[in-house]
């Protein structure tokens, strides 16, 4: 049975599709992103944990988003030159999306209802929010913008096994 986390899908930056059920079985990292952006340089973490779990079965997605402060206001092929550029990004990034609001993205509606923040909210405050969903679907932990990427690392051995 697939889990409702992968019934979603965007499209990549390079306007190819991005279906999550290509992901079924793997643990995710799902994160909404931004260029110009405090926590920017939290890319190359992200990229470090993709890197060194995806053998094993782990997969980071990064979903740009303008609705914070207009901290990513480039085109698609701008985001993706920059997150190469300047952080070797190599895996899969969506094409810019909303993250709150009537206009949310249908994925980001689910794991903010699955994994709502302090307080019960479901509202994303910033970005680089962190979903982490493990290998059946299930989405397990949310992390806040300042959680670094290194920090999360013991939790995604964890669901590894």
């Amino acid at each position: 049975m697939t889990a409702q986390i992968h019934s979603f899908s965007s499209r990549t930056l390079d306007g190819k599709p991005l279906n999550l059920a290509d992901y079924a079985g793997k643990v995710l990292l799902i994160v909404n992103t931004a260029s110009n952006c405090g926590f920017t340089p939290q890319y190359a973490g992200l990229e470090s944990l993709h890197k060194k779990y995806a053998s094993r079965g782990f997969e980071v997605l990064g979903f740009p988003c303008n609705q914070f402060g207009a901290q990513e206001p480039g085109s698609e092929a701008e985001i993706g030159a920059f997150c190469e550029k300047n952080y070797g990004v190599s895996f899969p990034v969506s094409e810019k999306v909303d993250v709150n609001g009537d206009s949310a993205h249908p994925l980001f509606k689910y794991l903010t209802k699955e994994a709502p923040g302090l307080l019960g909210t479901t509202a994303i405050k910033w970005n680089f929010t962190k979903f982490l969903v493990d290998r059946d679907g299930n989405v397990v932990d949310r992390f806040a913008p300042a959680t670094k990427p290194e920090e999360i690392a013991s939790k995604i051995e964890e669901l590894l096994g």
